[in-house]
């Protein structure tokens, strides 16, 4: 029939498709391959903000370098600076780069110092691939090292030299310079967020006590290491002076606090790992057993230790082996390569036994107050075991997966899916606002839950609450965080409303929700807001969509007279079509940040407890300001 190919025309074709020839086989400069793969290299790229954006692993590709010389003993201060534009610069006073191997050690990979065991022993970069991603990630990079009177300077675009200067004397101190600015074309839009930063250097400093860093001029400097840490990231007082133990290459530090949940700061060769790994795994467990076998008469379980602990660790090893380039999580299951090395489990549990039980036969006072925490908490799990129980037979019958949630193939507890990160759940109300994602998302790696109406505000309750609210029992068994974040099927937990009044309450009620009862979700940075556009402005050649008003003047201007401008009222009014260009790739997320300053409990009070005159006149005085602004 007309139209149709033959048999053997069909067989050409595909005999020409599967032709594998010499013609085939393509070799990638170590550069364009980089360019071409980054997320092998730094990660996901993004532009800026998320913490864990490339641009930020780019930056801590050539702090880390200027760490391991603190830790190797040459150097007490580092300096960044970011501008406007987003160039940054690093500069260290250690040894410095050897002059004559600068150019090798910056642009040819697998080059470097740091498998000379005598030169750098622990370590965090091993790989000799750090800065060379940085240069062939960078649309300009500039190296400079100083070294007994001497300096020498090479600039690159992409890792390609652009220029070499000779050697020369010089009156600057001992170190090394660095100086980037990450490709537009590889990180669209990119802007570093300086929180991010700062949050990244007091990190740093806390693991590597006395060192100095700066941050255009802001100073970041810690006298008591890991206990200085605890003190700037709990959100309310410990019950009990933080417990802090120091050993040769182990620092731990612990308390309680009121929350819920556990919430853990881990740390290799100081470096953060944000995805814990074997050393957080074994703490955690030698943690609680130690404190258990210090109450022996009282058998508690393992949760009821846990719950509201905050604690952190770090320890050295030797080439430690993580599971990423990004070095998040940590693999080594021993302290050094050797085979007969002791492994980081025993290390961890014969320090903890030893220290931890010292410190609670010595300090009474502070055992006595963590009995107490351990007992409420283990009488609260009691209460809510037959609520829970009851609660998930309620979820079957309800047929969650019908009625409350549309879910995606692929799960962030799914550790050996590549996509795992990719995975996220909206969370939206009404029956149009969720048909509209439904239709736009990505089956793969986007779930979709429906509130019906505005949840309860649950401020000042217990977690009993959790199990009795329809809404909220089927929320939690979605996300698989009864028992805690090890089962957390998504990586990302979108908060997705309207952008009027309503929209704004519903936000408030679920983050309230949240931060009562899963505070960790928040604190490990997988809390979000969807952000939408409030207009669209268009005509026959362009279409806009706008976030904010200066963005819709822009477009208008650019639109000219001619321009079509919709205000979106609600996520329901988006067509399918449209809403797939607010939740692909390029979405605008704000992450939903904790900070010390916060004051959790004191916050959520203040907004969603019973203080109504307060807050009245917070929002009459704040209109007044809005008028005043206005005229």
């Amino acid at each position: 029939m007309e139209g149709q190919k033959t048999l053997d025309e069909q067989l050409a074709q595909a005999s020409a498709i599967a032709e594998y020839g010499d013609d085939k086989i393509q070799h990638l400069e170590w550069t364009e391959h980089i360019r071409r793969r980054p997320g092998m290299y730094i990660g996901k790229q993004g532009d800026g903000s998320h913490n864990d954006d490339g641009i930020y692993i780019l930056l801590k590709e050539v702090i880390d370098n200027s760490i391991d010389e603190y830790a190797m003993g040459f150097g007490k201060r580092i300096d960044v600076r970011i501008d406007e534009t987003g160039r940054v610069s690093v500069r260290d006073y250690g040894r410095g780069i050897p002059l004559g191997k600068l150019d090798a050690c910056v642009s040819e990979i697998n080059t470097g110092g740091k498998y000379d065991n005598s030169v750098f022993k622990k370590s965090v970069g091993l790989n000799g691939v750090g800065l060379k991603a940085v240069n062939a990630l960078s649309k300009y990079f500039m190296a400079r090292s100083c070294r007994e009177g001497e300096k020498k300077e090479i600039i690159y675009e992409a890792a390609k030299k652009i220029e070499e200067r000779e050697i020369e004397p010089t009156d600057e101190p001992n170190g090394t310079f660095i100086e980037f600015e990450p490709d537009n074309s590889i990180f669209p839009n990119f802007k570093f967020r300086m929180e991010f930063v700062e949050t990244m250097l007091s990190n740093y400093s806390y693991l590597n006590t006395n060192l100095v860093l700066t941050l255009n001029g802001k100073r970041f400097v810690s006298k008591d290491g890991l206990a200085d840490l605890l003190n700037a990231r709990m959100d309310s007082k410990p019950l009990y002076p933080p417990i802090h133990l120091i050993g040769e290459d182990i620092e731990v530090v612990l308390t309680h606090g009121n929350s819920y949940g556990e919430e853990y700061y881990s740390f290799v060769n100081g470096q953060y790992t944000s995805l814990g790994g074997t050393h957080l795994a074994a703490f955690k467990e030698s943690a609680a057993r130690v404190i258990k076998e210090f109450f022996v008469s009282k058998n508690f379980e393992y949760s009821d230790i846990r719950n509201g602990m905050v604690a952190a660790i770090s320890i050295k090893v030797q080439e430690p082996v993580f599971e990423a380039q990004t070095k998040t999580k940590l693999g080594s299951t021993r302290l050094a390569p050797d085979e007969n090395s002791m492994s980081i489990q025993k290390f961890i549990g014969d320090f903890l036994k030893r220290e931890l039980d010292n410190y609670l036969h010595r300090e009474t006072e502070t055992a006595e107050i963590m009995l107490q925490k351990i007992q409420s908490s283990e009488k609260e799990r009691k209460e809510l075991a037959g609520l829970s129980k009851q609660a998930k037979e309620r979820a079957k019958k309800v047929n969650m997966h019908n009625r409350k949630l549309r879910d995606c193939h692929v799960h962030y507890n799914d550790t050996k899916n590549a996509r795992a990160s990719e995975s996220c759940i909206f969370i939206t109300e009404g029956d149009s606002a969720s048909g509209s994602i439904t239709k736009s998302r990505n089956v793969e790696t986007q779930a979709v839950f429906s509130l019906r109406g505005k949840p309860l505000n649950c401020f000042g309750m217990t977690k009993k609450v959790c199990y009795e609210n329809e809404e909220f029992n089927l929320l939690q068994a979605a996300l698989n965080i009864e028992d805690g974040l090890d089962g957390l099927r998504y990586n990302k937990v979108i908060i997705a409303t309207d952008a009027d009044v309503d929209g704004m309450h519903i936000r408030l009620l679920m983050m309230t929700y949240f931060l009562q009862f899963f505070p960790e979700l928040v604190r490990t940075g997988h809390v979000f807001i969807l952000q939408t556009p409030l207009f669209r402005v268009r005509n026959k050649k362009i279409t806009r969509y706008c976030y904010t008003e200066e963005e819709r003047l822009n477009a208008i201007e650019e639109c000219g007279s001619t321009a079509e401008i919709t205000r979106f009222k609600g996520l329901g009014e988006i067509s399918p079509d449209e809403f797939k260009h607010f939740i692909g790739e390029d979405m605008r997320l704000d992450t939903v940040m904790l900070r010390k300053e916060d004051a959790v409990h004191e916050m959520l009070e203040y907004y969603m407890g019973k203080n109504t005159m307060e807050r009245q006149e917070f929002i009459i005085n704040n209109l007044v300001v809005e008028e005043d602004a206005v005229s």
